[in-house]
């Protein structure tokens, strides 16, 4: 049995894991009594067509699965084949990126590495295992997850892998919203949010994943903000707001609703209701990302509120800070955050007007709420 994939990557980098990912030539059944004999708290099958069984070890998540090959029977399948083998490096062959087919032996500390994962790691590289058209073709979702690991290792990509994603972008639209879903979350959640959904558009990917947000790029803006384009004030405030899925979320897309709201007078750029309408698409892109209702719930509420703090002046009454509170209500913390980082200018007075403004309305709530910051924190 081997420790392989994430687990080996993020030990040789040094970084920290609860979780272990392990592989071995015995199949499903086998490897759930094998593990039951070491007394695991659970044992739970994490797909037992794929080969996969898991079990929890105090804090400590384990899962084992039977070396394997995968593919897509055909080019619109959503779900790969899987079929079970015994052979070590058959089984690192097949995987996504070299940094992830890299095995160690877990009684000798021995290193498997056939295709370079080390030197990959050293040079801080995204490299498809073998030829990339061939990997991406096994399973599409491979693309996205090249980017999702370049954006959480601070990586590039490599010139040859990021080519064959660029052609082979368009089979993401035969995977499965759900696998598409929690890639994005991971890239969103990182260090480096605004880095990850660039290099989407760079690659072609966003186009099959938030086609909406395509047309922030070709979006301007007047020359009061920071950013002549959506887009790239999009990334920014996606980079300023703290790391939770919804509040990320309704970062990326507060201003999804600009480019169908946009009219121009005399030289002035106006986005009338475009949160409103921001809200509607929300709705639509996390329905069909099959986000829970939870989550839809919390980004479409703060796309649609999003631009209530920042309407706010010092003479507000206590009575229209109290209606405020209420409207807003246990989003308060995240919405403040979210109109925090949505002040961008060139004009840095502008900016420390907008904060300072911010700042007082926050300060006015927490004390006729007695100090209740609210929940969403």
């Amino acid at each position: 049995i081997y420790l392989v994939g994430g687990s080996v990557r993020d030990r040789l980098l040094g970084r920290p894991s609860k979780d272990l990912d392990l592989t071995t030539p015995a199949r499903p059944d086998d490897i759930k009594r094998l593990l039951r004999q070491a007394k695991p708290d659970s044992v739970y099958e994490v797909g037992a067509r794929f080969g996969t069984i898991g079990a929890v070890f105090g804090d400590l998540n384990v899962e084992v699965t039977t070396y394997r090959a995968e593919w897509h029977p055909e080019e619109s399948s959503r779900y790969p084949e899987v079929e079970f083998g015994d052979s070590l490096q058959d089984d690192l062959a097949r995987r996504d990126f070299t940094i992830n087919a890299i095995a160690q032996d877990i009684g000798t500390g021995k290193i498997t590495d056939p295709h370079g994962g080390t030197a990959d790691l050293a040079k801080r590289t995204i490299r498809a295992v073998g030829s990339p058209t061939d990997r991406f073709a096994e399973d599409p979702l491979r693309m996205l997850r090249g980017v999702r690991l370049a954006t959480q290792l601070r990586f590039e990509i490599d010139p040859k892998t990021a080519a064959a994603i660029k052609d082979g972008a368009s089979r993401l639209q035969f995977i499965s919203a759900e696998r598409i879903r929690d890639e994005l979350i991971h890239v969103l959640v990182s260090d480096q949010p605004g880095a990850g959904i660039a290099r989407m558009f760079e690659l072609g990917l966003i186009c099959f994943i938030i086609p909406e947000l395509v047309d922030l790029a070709s979006t301007e803006q007047d020359d009061r903000h920071q950013h002549k384009d959506v887009l790239t004030h999009t990334l920014r405030v996606l980079a300023g707001v703290p790391a939770n899925p919804p509040v990320r979320l309704a970062a990326l897309l507060h201003d999804i609703g600009k480019p169908a709201t946009m009219t121009a007078k005399g030289g002035r750029v106006h986005f009338h209701r475009h949160e409103m309408v921001g809200a509607r698409l929300a709705r639509k892109i996390l329905d069909r990302l099959n986000f829970d209702r939870a989550t839809v719930r919390t980004v479409t509420d703060l796309v649609a509120l999003h631009m209530r703090s920042n309407l706010y002046e010092s003479d507000w009454t206590d009575g229209a800070v109290r209606r405020y509170i209420r409207e807003v209500g246990e989003l308060r913390p995240w919405l403040l955050a979210l109109s925090r980082a949505d002040i961008t200018s060139y004009h840095p007075k502008r900016v420390a007007n907008g904060l300072k403004r911010v700042a007082e309305l926050a300060a006015r709530c927490e004390l006729l709420a007695g100090g209740g910051g609210g929940g969403g924190g």
